[in-house]
């Protein structure tokens, strides 16, 4: 969600430090693995999990806007923008968090399992 975040606050940067408009970036998930001990047992069993592999720049093209009276506008009078879309970045964000909260419910579904499990012993 920060990277999508930043990508909705950069919209309409047209300027960075690396020259050039922002670009926009995106997240690179890979298999949660990690080598022993009993919490890297029970993740193995509970089906591994993902980490952030990296956040990625995205490659796509810029956007070209004719706009002669911007400051940076080219020779032409075009101006490069990022190439980011609000309305698919908002979508991203809503499914993220939709993610977020599937996974708060599956812990929480699991810790109530394990409490009715501890009752049952005790009885």
């Amino acid at each position: 969600m920060d990277v999508i975040s930043n990508n909705l606050a950069n919209v309409n940067t047209t300027r960075t430090a690396e020259g050039g408009p922002y670009r926009r970036r995106h997240v690179v998930f890979a298999e949660g693995s990690e080598a022993g001990g009993f919490a890297a047992a029970l993740r193995q069993a509970s089906g591994g999990g993902v980490r952030v592999a990296a956040i990625a720049p995205d490659t796509g093209d810029f956007k070209r806007v004719r706009d002669p009276g911007h400051p940076d506008a080219g020779p032409d009078g075009y101006v490069l923008l990022p190439n980011i879309e609000p309305v698919m970045e908002m979508v991203d964000l809503i499914s993220a968090t939709r993610a977020y909260e599937a996974g708060v419910s599956a812990i929480g579904a699991a810790k109530q399992m394990q409490q009715k499990a501890l009752e049952i012993g005790r009885a």
